[in-house]
């Protein structure tokens, strides 16, 4: 059996030195290493022998694999070698063609507005806080202090799913999710999607963006709102930007108010972006409810709160000067471009 080994031994390096390429090489190394190989089968007889020449002829079996796959290494190596010289002999690329134009996109304004509103809010200590798109009337309406009745909650202004099931009309359902789960105090603003059953126009989509606010602790008052709110209009605005509060109403807020902004354009004097008024409407807020607080677990006569929320589009076609909302989202380059 060691003759018939040498024997193989010397066959396998010939046909290795014989080989012309890479493919070649790889038959030589089935041949006689692979599974079928010779010198495969030479292990796999080796039961046959007898105790005393198993250790020798299997020495001697691991020392001629080892040597023909270093040899078979080698050989690949020299084909790589070979392969790598003749495509530089042959590809030529010239490196002072200038490369083809790639068109870099930018940062929607919808998404640069919020990005802008998350950096406000927290460099003043609030969390972003995100709740479910499809989402439970419970959480939508009923724990926001709006009754069956209301006009809000009619099919022509709420997409039902079900009976109990809606898309959110408002990311205030993601305040009233914390609420329930969180202890105060709570500092957090809610951004994302909402969806309403309006017509399509220069102002309405049925698909926009809200940011909301809300802070619970104890003695927490209207002037911290007040306060809060003339931060944030600075800060995205400009500092210029005056506030001014309105009353109004909201279910889920006593006392509630509209919050306007003195026009970053004319700084109030009246302009085609404030519409001649010299102010701009941003936001709804208020005080939040103590029906609200009882409804999500929290004790009104210990803690307090306010609450605000707006459009992002709002804030984006004021910021921008855009006057049509549906710009935003009809993905012309044309218009993003600017931005």
């Amino acid at each position: 059996m060691q003759e018939q080994l040498e024997k193989i031994k010397a066959n396998a390096k010939n046909e290795i030195e014989q080989a012309q390429n890479a493919k070649e090489l790889d038959e030589v190394r089935v041949k006689y290493l692979g599974k079928k190989g010779e010198l495969t089968a030479i292990l796999r007889g080796m039961g046959s022998l007898s105790a005393e020449e198993r250790p020798m002829i299997g020495g001697l079996v691991n020392q001629i694999r080892d040597e023909l796959e270093n040899l078979i290494e080698t050989g690949e190596k020299h084909f790589e070698d070979l392969e790598i010289e003749k495509k530089l002999a042959t590809e030529n690329i010239d490196v002072t063609i200038p490369s083809k134009k790639i068109n870099l996109g930018s940062i929607h304004p919808i998404t640069q507005v919020v990005n802008d509103v998350k950096e406000i809010f927290i460099g003043m200590g609030y969390e972003i806080a995100d709740g479910p798109e499809v989402e439970l009337a419970t959480y939508n309406f009923d724990k926001l202090n709006t009754p069956p009745d209301h006009p809000a909650r009619d099919i022509q202004d709420t997409f039902y799913i079900t009976d109990d099931i809606i898309l959110r009309s408002q990311t205030s359902s993601v305040q009233a999710r914390v609420m329930e789960n969180t202890k105060p105090p709570i500092k957090i603003i809610c951004p994302g999607a909402v969806y309403r059953s309006d017509s399509v126009d220069a102002t309405h989509s049925p698909v926009f963006h809200q940011i909301e606010g809300l802070v619970i602790d104890k003695n927490i008052s209207m002037a911290d709102l007040k306060g809060t709110l003339d931060m944030f209009a600075k800060k995205c605005l400009g500092e210029k930007t005056r506030i001014r509060f309105r009353p109004h109403h909201f279910p889920f807020t006593e006392p509630s108010a509209e919050a306007d902004v003195s026009c970053f354009v004319c700084g109030g004097k009246g302009c085609r972006v404030c519409k001649g008024e010299g102010w701009i409407e941003l936001l709804g807020c208020g005080m939040v409810h103590p029906n609200v607080l009882r409804n999500c677990g929290i004790d009104p006569e210990e803690y307090t709160g306010f609450a605000f929320g707006f459009g992002v589009e709002r804030i984006a076609m004021a910021k921008f000067g855009i006057d049509d909302m549906r710009l935003l989202y009809e993905n012309d380059v044309r218009f993003l471009k600017q931005f």
